[in-house]
Order: structure tokens, then C-alpha cells, then sequence
């Protein structure tokens, strides 16, 4: 099989002006980055606010593991099969961020014949929305250290500074860093550190913004740090929340490409969704939504990171109303959830596929909660065997779950014929009832309680004193009735990545609760989650290279 970066490179793309008239977009309302990539004008959606929205498919995936799920490529999968079914559909993804592209875990360009492409511009620089992202979040990083520096008349105290650098880079050597050195002239000493760019509060606000005025005055609700009487200090208190929006007048516009099929594909914003929501920007899905009939998203990880914060904040922020789930899984991914060793996870084994086809069913559990219906998409490997494609079918069948058996990495649109139809059919005759999993007007604790209880399947919550310290701070600060968005590993349902197939009453520890008051919700950090991930002992960077004719090679 060819590799990734090769198939790419391979594909007749179509001039990205004709892929824009596909969805009714003139040549007044994009703007052109070269011959395959555009932005799309915010003005689209004025124009069309009076048309019915389309279908919104999310597709998310049982908890991952090392043995792969293809949640994007299923993805761009179902578009194109949608799309082979003579359905007007669009597809609406995340941009890749550097660090993973250069380290281990890949891009987000699908994989495959279930690509989004130009697959190399995508995963490095694309249209520069992370770079805008990192240098609207860095100015505001510098304004506090000048302020500071100059006299300091917000009386901002050095020690509460919670604001931080970024970097679209996996640099653990950056994580906690000590600024100021060197003498009067360089500013006050401090410690400070580093995120990596799409932990950034500034890529949730670009992500959960609904214009770029919105975007402006979320810049200015970012808390940075409190002042030497305790009181609150905001961006806007610092003048620079303007500064920061013009950085971003770009970035804010989506970004319009295609897939190998020549599907269109929206692609724009990238939080992670084990320390961030996960989701592209509600702009991107407001305006595919206008453009398309059908909409196919996704949101990061398993559903109890991804789905959950889709739908509990991108979904409320955005007034959203997904039609249909898809659910991937694959057999090697539920027999590593069921115990099997890496090296056995090709030999077939219903055994273990049984034990770990319970992480399976409680994430289908969990998106009925939201009442949504549900399609599971089996994503097929070619070690796969007969009779596990026929357990996981059973299990389904009766739990009056469709499921669909999908091959879209190695046949494309072809490959997803008969998941796009069962979801077809599940959009047509089962109507969604959406709703959250909590009231807005919950407490904190409650409502960390309920995802932790209801989504993940905990026995409770236990708070370190510093997470309610910070607690009391937030509702001090009247900020408390917001969203939450829970940064946990990803490997498990539970906070402990050791935990898999389906715990339960397990304890959830949340070691600190901070304000993303710009964004718009409340960050509860659980386990051992790092916001500066490192490169791994062979980054990926190693295997890639450029020919003197500008052929890349290694990316995937």
C-alpha cells in the first residue's frame, strides 16, 4: 500500500475556485491562497441567514489507543460517499497542530484514499492561522511583562500571572521557564512557561467566536492574573484585546480545500480535546451548514472527551442541533480495551474482543443520553476476521444500534457507501431530541459531577485544596455559571490512562480548576495532563525530508 504522502501527492485536484462554486460560492467571497486553498468571507453567512441549515453529522470514536481508530478518516470517508450518493454534502475538519505533525501522534488529514488535500500545506503551515493564533497570544504574554515593566499601575502581582507563552512546537524543555533574567532593562524576574499553541485560550475563543467582533471583546474577557489587592486583571484592562483581533482577521475567516474525491472540506481551528473542546470553530459549521445538505464533523478523541464538549459547549455556544452520531471503532482498538497484548492484537480473538466491546457500548450510552441517534462504524483492517466484523454487528443489532462495516482508507467515498447510507436512513427516520448534559445554572461541582458520573461512569469526584480554592475564586467572580471542559487523558474513560475497556466506580481527582473566561468556560484539569507536550524518542521529524525539486518526503 502507498504510503499517505505519496497518494497525495498523486491526486487531480481540482483549481479550489471550482471546488467554492460546487457549494454556491462566488469569487467575491473567498480569497485565494494559491491554486488549491482559499478563505472563505464572513460575510457568506449574512447572505445566507435566511436558509435552512443542512444535516450535522458528528462522527467520534470509543476511546484510542495505540492500535488506531481513524475517526478522520472515516471522516472525509463519509463525506465522499455522501457525496457519491449524489448528496450535496461538506465536510468540516480541524487543522493539524506542528507539535504532533513533527512528533508522534500525525496529523488530521484522514489517511488513505480519505484524504483532505493539499495534504502537506495542510499539515505544516496551511493558510498561517496558527501561526496568527500564537502571535495574538504572545503579544498579550509581552503587553503584561511591559506593563509590569513600566510602572505597573494595575498593580499586578508578578506571582499571580496566569496567562502564558505559546509555541505550535512539542518543546518540554519550555514548560516552566523563568523570564526577566538579566537585569533592570529585561523587566521584573518571574517564572513563566510555555503551551503549545492549540492549548492556547486564544484558539478556543478563534473556535467558539460567532464574529470577529465577538472574537475582539472574548480577547478582552481573557483573565491574565490578578492584582496585588486580589482583584481580577483582564486583557482588555492592558488595551491590547484590539491589537490581538486585528492579528486575527485572517485566521477568522475558515478555510475552504477538498478531498482526494474532490468533496469540499472546510477546515479551520484545532484545540486539542484532552486539554481544550476539540471542535472546529462554530463559524466553519455555521457555514457549511448553509452551503451544505449534509455537514459530516468530528470532534477529538473518544466521545467522552470530544462528543461531550461538543455538545455540552459547541453546541450551546453555537445553537446546534446534531442529527446523527457515528460511533468508529475498530477490532484491534476493542481487543487492546479488552487486554490484548500489541503483538496479538492481529490474531483473531473474540475473547478479547468481548472483554473490550464494553468501551464500545458505553459510549453509545452516552450519546443516547445527549438523545441523539447513533450509527457505529466499524473501520475495517485487512487482519480483521469474519466472525469479529459479526460479533461487533450482533452486539449492535441488538442494542437497535445500526452499524456499518467501512473500508474507506483503502477504497475511498466506495468505502463508505453503506455507512453513508445507514446514516441516511437513521437521519430520516429517527429524529434527534438533543439536549445537554447539564444546566448552565448548575454549580461547578455539579456539573463536573454529572459528566463525571453520567459520561465517564465515575463513582464520584474528589477536589484537591488548591482546585477549591480556585473554585471559591471563580464564583467570587460571578464566572462560575459557564460550561466545563474537562482536560483528562484520552486513553480511558476513566482519569487514569491504565483503566480501560469500561471502570467503574472509580474515583475522578480534579487537581485544578482554571478560568477561561475569554473562551467562555471553566478548565478542570484531572491526572497527569500536560499542556507543553515532548518529542518522543524518534520524532517523526527524523523520518521526513525535501528534494532539491521540492518533493516532500516522510509526512505519513
Amino acid at each position: 500500500m502507498r504510503s499517505d504522502i505519496d497518494i497525495a501527492q498523486k491526486a487531480k485536484m481540482e483549481k479550489i475556485i471550482d471546488i467554492a462554486k460546487k457549494i454556491g460560492l462566488g469569487e467575491d467571497e473567498i480569497d485565494l491562497y494559491g491554486k488549491y486553498k482559499c478563505k472563505i468571507s464572513l460575510e457568506v453567512l449574512d447572505k445566507n441567514k435566511d436558509k435552512k441549515d443542512g444535516k450535522l453529522i458528528l462522527v467520534t470514536a470509543i476511546n484510542p489507543t495505540p492500535a488506531g481508530e481513524g475517526k478522520s478518516t472515516v471522516t472525509v470517508g463519509l463525506g465522499q460517499a455522501l457525496c457519491k450518493k449524489d448528496k450535496n454534502a461538506i465536510i468540516a475538519l480541524r487543522e493539524p497542530s506542528l507539535g504532533p505533525v513533527f512528533g508522534v501522534k500525525g496529523g488530521a488529514a484522514g489517511g488513505g484514499y480519505s484524504q483532505v488535500v493539499p495534504m502537506d500545506d495542510i499539515n505544516l503551515h496551511f493558510t498561517g492561522d496558527m501561526h496568527a493564533i500564537t502571535t495574538a497570544n504572545n503579544l498579550l504574554a509581552a503587553a503584561i511583562d511591559n506593563h509590569v515593566h513600566q510602572g505597573n499601575i494595575l498593580n499586578i502581582d508578578v506571582r499571580r500571572i496566569i496567562f502564558k507563552r505559546v509555541m505550535d512546537m512539542n518543546d518540554r524543555a519550555l514548560r516552566d521557564v523563568v523570564v526577566g533574567m538579566g537585569g533592570k532593562l529585561n523587566g521584573f524576574l518571574r517564572e513563566d512557561g510555555f503551551m503549545i499553541t492549540v492549548a492556547s485560550e486564544v484558539m478556543a475563543i478563534l473556535c467558539l467566536s460567532t464574529s470577529l467582533m465577538d472574537l475582539k471583546e472574548r480577547m478582552g474577557n481573557i483573565l491574565i492574573g490578578y492584582n496585588l489587592q486580589n482583584g481580577p486583571v483582564y486583557c482588555k484592562d492592558l488595551k491590547v484585546n484590539g491589537a490581538m483581533a486585528l492579528l486575527m482577521k485572517d485566521a477568522i475567516k475558515p478555510n475552504l480545500v477538498q478531498t482526494l474525491e474532490n468533496t469540499p472540506a472546510i477546515i479551520h481551528g484545532g484545540p486539542f480535546a484532552n486539554i481544550a473542546h476539540g471542535c472546529n470553530s462554530i463559524l466553519a459549521t455555521k457555514i457549511a451548514l448553509k452551503l451544505g445538505d449534509y455537514v459530516v464533523t468530528e470532534a477529538g478523541f473518544g466521545a467522552d472527551l470530544g462528543a461531550e464538549k461538543f455538545f455540552d459547549i459547541k453546541c450551546r455556544y453555537g445553537e446546534l442541533s446534531p442529527a446523527c452520531v457515528v460511533i468508529v471503532a475498530t477490532i484491534r482498538a476493542l481487543k487492546h480495551h479488552g487486554g490484548a497484548k500489541k503483538e496479538d492484537l492481529i490474531i483473531p480473538n473474540i475473547e478479547t474482543l468481548s472483554k473490550g466491546i464494553v468501551n464500545l457500548e458505553k459510549q453509545i450510552e452516552n450519546i443516547k443520553k445527549y438523545g441523539v441517534p447513533v450509527v457505529v462504524a466499524i473501520n475495517r483492517f485487512t487482519s480483521d476476521g469474519n466472525d469479529e466484523v459479526s460479533f461487533i454487528e450482533d452486539f449492535c443489532n441488538a442494542r437497535g444500534v445500526k452499524v456499518a462495516l467501512t473500508e474507506v482508507w483503502e477504497k475511498g467515498g466506495e468505502g463508505g457507501l453503506e455507512l453513508a447510507t445507514k446514516v441516511l436512513e437513521t437521519i430520516e427516520n429517527e429524529k434527534t431530541k438533543f439536549k445537554c448534559i447539564y444546566d448552565i445554572q448548575d454549580s461547578i461541582e455539579e456539573k463536573i459531577n454529572k459528566i463525571a458520573t453520567e459520561i465517564y461512569g465515575a463513582g464520584g469526584v474528589k477536589y484537591s485544596t488548591v482546585a477549591e480554592k480556585q473554585i471559591a475564586e471563580i464564583i467570587k467572580l460571578g464566572h462560575d455559571k459557564l460550561p466545563i471542559c474537562i482536560a483528562k487523558t484520552q486513553y480511558s474513560l476513566s482519569d487514569n490512562p491504565s483503566l480501560l475497556g469500561r471502570p467503574s466506580g472509580f474515583e475522578v481527582v480534579v487537581k485544578e480548576v482554571r478560568l477561561s473566561n475569554g473562551a467562555g468556560f471553566i478548565v478542570v484539569l484531572t491526572g497527569d495532563i500536560m499542556t507543553m507536550p515532548g518529542l518522543p524518542k524518534v520524532p517523526a521529524a527524523e523520518k521526513m525530508d525535501i528534494l532539491e525539486d521540492g518533493t516532500i518526503l516522510g509526512l505519513f
